[in-house]
């Protein structure tokens, strides 16, 4: 399956950055919202490239796409769920999203409304609320 849109949506959502900096919880990132992990120490020390912090990013998102497929993955999940609950993983981890039972309960039901209902009423909505209304609206449009 093809993501390309979907990539090019998270980056967007991620914004981007060559240097380290905080995210909004305080955690060392990197170019689009890479976590930065303890054996990564390099990319506090080095310059890093777009084209190396392009690559991570591949990697991440490839990532988030296994753990989907591993943790999540419906067998009625249309496109729309996929992306979302790809981009949820990419941005939260996995473990973080199998947190949002109501919501997934609610794409398994077809709930719409209901999903988006538990994406405003999250701590996450909170923490990121321009990036999850983008995706409301992304997981509405055309609705």
């Amino acid at each position: 399956m093809n993501f390309r849109e979907l990539k090019k949506r998270i980056k967007k959502n991620e914004g981007f950055s060559l240097k380290p900096y905080k995210d909004q919880l305080g955690y060392l990132t990197i170019g689009y919202g890479h976590l930065i992990l303890p054996n990564e120490v390099r990319l506090l020390k080095t310059k890093t490239s777009k084209a190396q912090l392009n690559a991570i990013f591949n990697q991440d998102f490839e990532r988030a796409v296994r753990d989907y497929k591993r943790l999540i993955k419906q067998k009625n999940h249309n496109r729309k769920d996929q992306e979302l609950l790809i981009e949820m993983v990419y941005q939260m981890g996995a473990k973080r999203v199998l947190k949002f039972k109501k919501l997934i309960s609610n794409i398994k039901k077809n709930k719409r409304h209901l999903v988006c209902f538990e994406m405003m009423d999250s701590l996450w909505y909170i923490q990121t609320p321009k990036r999850v209304k983008n995706l409301i609206r992304a997981f509405l449009k055309n609705e």
